[in-house]
């Protein structure tokens, strides 16, 4: 029986979990203190101690018993329903900008060439202020 049909393969549901969370192994081994090659045996085990399991779920920051209950058909309905939710509410639909990004762009421009404009000629008034006491000595 392969690792993708068990349904209490708890190596294989962290690796799931670690993948939707967008870890990879080397970032999950890190965390725990090991390697990248004691995260991949620890995926290819069927059953893992309660310790080490408390570590992990700590590690991916999920519950013990989300690791244990973990299913891809529950992920995906979790997801489709929530999309769902949100494609049949308002919750979605109150993302319009008020303004022109831009405009606030080209503003933002604006104000940063007349902040230079204005350094530049306080450079400029101070050569003059010391050429100007260079001339009286």
């Amino acid at each position: 029986m392969s690792t993708l049909t068990k349904p209490n393969h708890i190596g294989r549901k962290i690796s799931r979990i670690r993948e939707l969370r967008d870890m990879k192994q080397e970032a999950l081994a890190q965390a725990l203190g090991t390697n990248q090659q004691a995260i991949s045996a620890m995926e290819n085990s069927e059953t893992i101690d309660d310790e080490k399991l408390v570590e992990v779920a700590k590690a991916l920051g999920v519950t013990v018993e989300a690791i244990k209950n973990f299913s891809d058909e529950a992920a995906i309905n979790y997801f489709n329903s929530f999309n769902e939710a949100v494609h049949n509410s308002h919750f979605g639909n109150n993302n319009h900008c008020t303004f022109n990004p831009l405009d606030k762009l080209m503003e933002t421009v604006e104000e940063n060439k007349k902040l230079y404009e204005r350094l530049l000629q306080a450079e400029k008034d101070k050569i003059e202020y010391l050429e100007k006491l260079l001339k009286e000595k």
